[in-house]
């Protein structure tokens, strides 16, 4: 699936104006999920904009309670009603846990996709061991694998698997939590080059990692900085200095 270099993660944002705001200002990539809760939010965000569906990606993943093989179908078509959308552009196994069946849950997410409720199937969380069975059930490629991915917590593992295999990489908590902003090394690198040090994070994600990446943010300033980093040039001696970071945090573990 050919996905924006930034998307919009949305969990936590409660309101639909963000939404709006974010693809009034460019974003065409909106990511949301059941457990959030507001998928509702999103879709009326979407509404309110003047940007054509069909412009714009819409990706949710179906929460552990909803990967019966017998549930899915009624899981994906209540996350369909509270978007107000006939179809999703990415439907996410969310974790690969809970219902989860790799031989029952994966040809029944086929089934909605084929049956025009999901454009592609992808999984989040998922290890490469993990995504190797997940093949083995889908008919369709895997249209992308989301993972949590930042300076703290890098996946080679995950970016190697994407890079094999030729699906994007989909890296959420980019801001590390907000713990970006107090990082010495991304603060002396956003100095250098008059940015965030948020935007730098991203901008590394994007140009040197090669992922694609859903910061949250919602007022328009942080939302315009997010989508143009994406553009920030960061030289060898930059990237150096952000791989070499002594310092592992994973925010959402299993």
């Amino acid at each position: 699936m050919d996905l924006p270099p930034v998307g919009l993660g949305t969990m936590g944002i409660e309101e639909p104006e963000p939404v709006a705001t974010a693809l009034e200002t460019g974003y065409r990539h909106l990511d949301t999920a059941q457990i959030y809760g507001n998928e509702a939010v999103v879709g009326e965000g979407l509404a309110a904009s003047d940007v054509d569906r069909e412009d714009v990606t819409v990706a949710t993943k179906l929460w552990v309670d909803s990967l019966a093989a017998e549930d899915v179908r009624a899981g994906t078509e209540a996350s369909l009603d509270r978007l107000g959308l006939d179809y999703v552009d990415l439907l996410y196994v969310h974790r690969p846990r809970g219902d989860y069946e790799p031989g029952e849950t994966l040809p029944a997410l086929d089934a909605v996709r084929e049956d025009g409720l999901a454009r592609g199937i992808g999984v989040s969380n998922f290890t490469p061991d993990q995504l190797a069975t997940a093949r083995e059930h889908l008919d369709a490629p895997v249209a992308a694998n989301q993972v949590e991915f930042h300076p703290y917590y890098q996946e080679p593992g995950a970016l190697a698997d994407a890079r094999e295999h030729g699906y994007p990489l989909v890296a959420y908590s980019p801001l590390i939590g907000g713990e970006v902003f107090d990082d010495p090394v991304l603060g002396e690198v956003a100095e250098k080059h008059g940015v965030s040090p948020a935007a730098v994070s991203v901008a590394w994600l994007c140009d040197t990692a090669g992922v694609v990446t859903i910061p949250k943010a919602s007022s328009e300033a942080h939302l315009r900085a997010n989508l143009a980093a994406a553009d920030i040039d960061l030289d060898d001696e930059d990237v150096e200095r952000i791989e070499g970071i002594d310092r592992e945090a994973e925010l959402y573990p299993e």
